[in-house]
């Protein structure tokens, strides 16, 4: 299964992008998908993740108010709404999936996903 995340690029400070990540096949429909980001010479970190039922969601505490989580059944596509970003939220952004419905305790958990998908660049300008 490969994970197709797209909808980065270049923006403003205090503008707006919507990431999108489909996979290539029906696989999560009970399982949870996230998004993680990596900035230059910086580990990779946690963004948001949600249960692919709908049932939880959680956020990073860095992106709470400004990044909505949400996914669309019939698109079988997951989105990262991001807003009021700035220069700090520049990164690579991942789609991660696994088939397993984490607790929300995991969700923050890289090693917990089993399908990453190619990353798209976010590049926030001040």
């Amino acid at each position: 299964v490969q994970l197709q995340a797209s909808g980065g690029g270049m923006v403003q400070a205090g503008g707006s992008l919507r990431l999108s990540c489909t996979p290539s096949a029906r696989t999560f429909n009970s399982g949870t998908m996230g998004w993680f980001r990596q900035a230059p010479g910086k580990e990779r970190e946690f963004v948001a993740a949600m249960r692919w039922s709908g049932s939880t969601t959680r956020h990073a505490d860095s992106v709470k108010g400004r990044f909505t989580i949400s996914r669309d059944r019939s698109k079988n596509t997951l989105y990262l709404q991001m807003n009021s970003l700035s220069p700090e939220d520049t990164a690579v952004y991942y789609c991660a999936a696994t088939t397993r419905s984490l607790i929300f305790s995991s969700m923050d958990d890289g090693k917990a996903y089993d399908y990453w998908g190619q990353g798209t660049l976010v590049t926030v300008s001040s």
